[in-house]
């Protein structure tokens, strides 16, 4: 297990020019669950994110609908808050914005001290222009055909399909994504970021780190092993943040490389912030496969500018969490044709918790997942349901019936009894390495294993049949199962938050979170107990695939 007692995560920083759906969850989740894993097992930990209020695909959304760019960030951010933060809970120790002051002056901070290390220098080059439009145009409002995979809606920057970083005149056939004219070619003088000169030393810290997912260890070493191009980070743009130096008014810093440097911003909010960029912190970084190259290479070489700059030895990426793609009914997500289902609409109608297990155990961890109505039913009413939340109901149902809520003492503990609680005892160990290995989905199946013995326990004890006859045995049963629902609380915890939180509204006495094996507190009392998780009836399920489809028909339409 990671010794380390700093905890740096940083989750990939959402986008503010519109809502979240699933596939967002599905590529920050595992950032949560490790906050919530590490801060259990004691250590210290800065959790980090923000809104990514910046770039064209903003100006351009707010100018369609007639408001500053701002505006549009602002609600989207606040949106986020509220969704991430309030109702689905994730916890983070920084949420922040990419239109705070302090971030900016992070920003230009660090622009500066890599142009003072040379790693930043001035390029005259040819830009996409759009007659049609009268403007230069950023690379991610160019579209073409990539070179690569041939995937027909590349951008000027990347390709969504392949994940290869691009640069516009790559691609084929391009045009422009306002108007869809056919860009012309203007020269245009920029900063770039010199990452081929850290290309040696950035190749051979990649190959230390074969414990990364393979998505992103295989593929930030073929980018390498290719030979990293320079890439520019300012840009023609009227929306962003300033670039700090004489002669560059009315261009901005461009805004991949302004996002990433958010890390480091909303790290300095906290007091205490350079405790976790020390070399003895432990740094995680999650988000999706096509944020790989930003988080692998982009990142490091301006973390490895900084050290050379002031010699801080800031903590370069330790583990790479890298989901891959969530898939909606067999089909690809797709905002454009409404083929989503969104954040803000699933969390008025569904258990937080439901959604949280079904995207770590069917989740895209290791190859794209997809999402359907049915399996989420299913694995709600047969797992969340059937398992985990039938074991804690009629325990603590039994006990309200029986002692009036108040949890019985155990008499001489049988041998399956010790057999049970030192299997509990060892699922921490177990868990908590897979946990620190981005093993989500196998931890989540070795905690619902310890619910599914927990039921046979109970069915087999049968203590229902001997309160009367064999009173004493009966309350050891209860007792040991009241242990394992508090053992099952912190174990879930990471995953299932609400959940744990409802047990300990339940007690009478105060849980503690900690991860390891939990006792049974003196004189503990449940009362007021309900159901953990509601089942999903097949005519739900009817009705939300009828709207997904009704939707997404209206838009092509």
């Amino acid at each position: 297990m990671n010794n380390s007692e700093k905890i740096f995560i940083g989750a990939a920083w959402p986008y503010a020019n519109g809502p979240l759906h699933l596939g967002h969850v599905a590529s920050l989740l595992p950032a949560d669950i490790l906050a919530r894993y590490h801060r259990l097992k004691g250590d210290q930990v800065l959790f980090v994110s923000g809104s990514d209020c910046h770039g064209t695909p903003i100006s351009m959304k707010a100018q369609q609908k007639e408001i500053e760019p701002k505006q549009l960030a602002e609600k989207y951010d606040q949106k986020f808050r509220s969704n991430l933060i309030e109702k689905l809970g994730f916890s983070y120790d920084v949420y922040s914005k990419t239109t705070e002051s302090q971030h900016k002056e992070v920003v230009q901070e660090i622009f500066l001290k890599l142009l003072d290390e040379e790693l930043l220098y001035e390029k005259t080059q040819e830009l996409p222009y759009c007659e049609n439009c009268d403007k230069f145009l950023p690379d991610r409002y160019v579209e073409g055909e990539c070179p690569h995979c041939d995937f027909e809606e590349a951008r000027g920057d990347q390709c969504d399909d392949c994940g290869s970083l691009l640069d516009a005149d790559e691609l084929i056939n391009p045009r422009c994504k306002f108007c869809g004219e056919t860009p012309q070619w203007k020269e245009s003088t920029h900063f770039f970021l010199k990452l081929s000169a850290l290309e040696d030393e950035l190749k051979d810290w990649v190959e230390s780190h074969e414990e990364w997912r393979t998505n992103a260890y295989q593929y930030t070493l073929n980018m390498l092993e290719d030979g990293l191009e320079d890439r520019a980070v300012t840009r023609d743009i009227d929306w962003g943040i300033d670039v700090p130096v004489d002669g560059y008014e009315g261009k901005k810093i461009y805004v991949w490389f302004e996002a990433v440097s958010g890390y480091l911003s909303a790290s300095k909010r906290r007091s205490n912030w350079k405790d976790f960029w020390k070399e003895d912190a432990f740094h995680y970084y999650v988000h999706g496969k096509d944020n790989i190259a930003f988080h692998t290479v982009i990142w490091p070489t301006i973390l490895t500018g900084l050290n050379q700059a002031d010699s801080k030895q800031l903590s370069l990426p330790d583990q790479i969490v890298s989901s891959e793609y969530l898939n909606l009914e067999g089909k690809q997500l797709s905002t454009s044709r409404n083929w989503a289902i969104w954040l803000d609409d699933f969390l008025q109608k569904y258990n937080p918790d439901s959604l949280r297990y079904y995207l770590t155990i069917n989740g895209p961890e290791t190859a794209d997942a997809n999402f359907t109505w049915e399996s989420y039913q299913a694995r709600n009413n047969k797992e969340l349901v059937a398992k985990y939340g039938n074991f804690v109901h009629r325990t603590l149902n039994l006990i309200e019936s029986n002692y009036n809520g108040e949890v019985p003492e155990a008499d001489e503990l049988a041998q399956k009894d010790k057999e049970l609680l030192d299997n509990t005892e060892q699922k921490y160990e177990r868990v908590g390495n897979l946990i620190e290995q981005t093993k989500f989905r196998k931890a989540l199946k070795e905690v619902f294993e310890l619910a599914e013995q927990a039921n046979q326990y109970i069915d087999q004890q049968a203590p229902w049949d001997k309160i009367n006859e064999k009173p004493e045995r009966a309350k050891t049963i209860l007792h040991i199962c009241v242990q394992l629902i508090l053992n099952l609380r912190i174990l879930t915890q990471p995953f299932l938050p609400f959940a744990a939180q409802e047990i300990k509204k339940w007690s009478s006495a105060p849980l503690k979170n900690k991860w390891k094996l939990q006792e049974v507190p003196q004189d503990l009392t449940f009362t007021e107990v309900e159901p953990l998780f509601e089942s999903i009836d097949d005519e739900t399920v009817e009705k939300e695939l009828k709207e997904l489809k009704e939707k997404s028909e209206e838009v092509k339409e």
